[in-house]
């Protein structure tokens, strides 16, 4: 009964990391079909929708088997609430990454990026499915350094949304509002894709040490003082 118990708990951190490579692979083709106008590829991506919340469903059917049946203590419930806390991370890197293809989508055949900042997005991409596969890594090995070391990693996607705002921002931006409201919510998207994947790092090292790093990376909300 207890092998058949770590078994499962170890099917849950195996889960995750195919859950990290559906999500990479996502940012990855979804950013190919943005900045190519790649119908197919985009509709490719869309398509793993149903899959991701089929991903989910079965992690919560296990985390919920483990809680009913074996009511897991110390270590092992901090496996079981983490990986709970990780897939719904992990559907939501996907969903974003779905959501930059639809983007491409929604404006095919016209490219969606202007050509002064398709050096960007290509860079968000490559440091999203980096932070991504990062995240496999640190769920498979349970790297707790490495997970660590993400938060300074995510700084170079805010870096890049920065660079963003500034080119939209220029003087020199003559391509009109509604690009530009397209490039502020894709800009987004790889941001906040970026975010949930610390919180999967973070959430690795509660789970290793017991230690709340936060999973979130959101700031708090500060009302404006009046």
């Amino acid at each position: 009964m207890r092998q058949a118990y770590q078994i499962r708990l170890n099917d849950l951190g195996e889960h995750g990391a195919r859950m990290c490579r559906v999500a990479s692979n996502n940012l990855r083709d979804a950013t190919t079909a943005l900045l190519t106008a790649d119908l197919s590829l985009a509709e490719q991506v869309i398509a793993t929708d149903v899959q991701l919340d089929v991903m989910r469903a079965n992690s919560e059917n296990v985390v919920l088997e483990l809680l009913a049946l074996q009511a897991p203590v110390a270590s092992d419930l901090r496996a079981v609430v983490s990986a709970l806390w990780i897939v719904a991370d992990l559907q939501r890197m996907g969903t974003l990454a779905i959501h930059v293809a639809k983007a491409a989508r929604r404006r095919h055949p016209a490219s969606v990026i202007p050509v002064e900042v398709r050096p960007i997005f290509e860079r968000m991409g490559r440091v999203g499915v980096h932070l991504a596969d990062q995240a496999g890594t640190i769920l498979t090995e349970r790297d707790v350094a490495l997970a660590r070391s993400m938060e300074s990693e995510d700084d170079l996607m805010d870096d890049l949304h920065q660079e963003m705002f500034a080119a939209l921002l220029s003087p020199n931006w003559s391509h009109g509002v509604a690009p530009a409201v397209d490039i502020t919510l894709l800009g987004r998207f790889y941001e906040r894709f970026a975010d949930h994947a610390v919180a999967v790092a973070r959430r690795v090292v509660f789970l290793v040490t017991g230690e709340n790093v936060g999973g979130d990376t959101t700031p708090a909300y500060t009302p404006p003082e009046r």
